[in-house]
């Protein structure tokens, strides 16, 4: 056997280790990963290349989050200007708080708060993407004309005019999963059955169950998101169970949204309150992104951009913006040349 040899720059030289070069060289396979379906919307396409990072707007005074809250309309508007300025491809705007704390609101107070944000928003970012968090039909009709490109159906389809509104409207739609819960409804004492992955089931079968309708509706399966709703209507165990699986999600064939910033599933995990949330999420968010998730729902928008596209590239899905370290004349692109043709290392299920 041949002495074994160290790289000095480069050329080899020997070494003096006591490790041996083994005489056959290991099997190394390509990664299998999950492939995420095309997201489009206004004319942009989101996918395993290009994540979409959706910037969470308040407009209220009692968000569980208090860095999100913005019953102005000034200081949401200010909100909005950050958000693009610090990466945001979707801004996610919504009127009413989705636990049950908080004041009741109205389907006039609702529109009331979000159109008109909707349509300043629409005049000073024309080709923004524009996202409802609504569960009411009445409320999506009103904001149309804004030129409303999503509707995050947060309640899994409580309002059944929801989804044709959608439609009609040339509105993307969500498609979530709160375990049968109405509207503004804290889970309690929620339980999917015996087995350890029942709930993974429900929340698969749901989904795709809600993504058929979708289209047959005459949605087009590239507006269909499909959100396994972490929290709502799960405990915190399951939510980070239905998080370990989003690759089951991913594998219905359409765009997976995680919703993950800040939400109890982090705060029970860590025992920490919203405000100290931040790790806890960017690690949830990185977890998410490797399993096929495609749109990110965050409060905390230039964080969650870094994390997703790093994740990309990780992945193989997304080249570096700068590769020059190491790189001669002799480099090939398998070494991050961009002067030879292109060779990929993972593969697709």
């Amino acid at each position: 056997m041949s002495k074994p040899t160290r790289p000095d720059g480069n050329s080899p030289r020997p070494c003096d280790d006591e490790w041996v070069t083994p005489d056959v060289t290991p099997d190394v396979t390509p990664l299998a990963l999950a492939r995420p379906a095309r997201l489009v919307l206004r004319g942009q396409t989101f996918d395993a290349a290009r994540p979409a990072v959706m910037a969470i707007i308040n407009r209220t005074k009692d968000s569980f989050y208090e860095g999100n809250r913005h019953a102005d309309l000034n200081s949401a508007l200010a909100a909005l200007d950050t958000a693009v300025a610090l990466g945001a491809d979707i801004v996610d705007i919504g009127g009413v708080r989705a636990g049950q704390e908080g004041e009741e609101v109205t389907v006039a107070m609702e529109i009331d708060r979000v159109v008109p944000f909707l349509e300043r928003a629409r005049a000073a970012y024309p080709d923004l993407i524009l996202s409802l968090d609504t569960w009411r039909s009445e409320v999506a009709r009103a904001a149309a004309h804004a030129g409303v490109d999503l509707v995050n159906d947060t309640w899994a389809g409580f309002d059944a005019d929801l989804l044709a509104t959608a439609v009609e409207i040339g509105a993307g739609y969500v498609i979530s999963h709160t375990g049968g819960y109405p509207p503004r409804t804290d889970p309690v004492d929620v339980t999917y059955g015996p087995g350890e992955l029942d709930v993974v089931a429900d929340v698969v079968a749901t989904l795709q169950a809600g993504a058929q309708r979708a289209v047959a509706a005459g949605m087009p399966p590239e507006r269909v998101l499909v959100d396994p709703t972490l929290d709502f209507g799960k405990t915190t165990t399951h939510s980070l169970r239905v998080l370990r699986h989003t690759a089951d999600v991913t594998a219905l064939g359409f765009p997976v949204l995680q919703a993950l910033s800040r939400k109890d599933l982090v705060g029970e995990t860590l025992d920490l309150p919203a405000d100290e949330r931040l790790e806890g999420s960017l690690a949830a968010t990185a977890v998410a992104a490797w399993l096929g998730a495609t749109v990110f729902r965050a409060h905390d928008v230039r964080a969650t951009r870094r994390v997703v596209d790093m994740v990309a590239s990780i992945r193989g899905d997304r080249a570096p913006i700068v590769s020059t370290r190491g790189i001669g004349p002799h480099s090939r692109y398998v070494d991050g040349s961009a002067t030879s043709g292109p060779t990929r290392e993972t593969t697709r299920e």
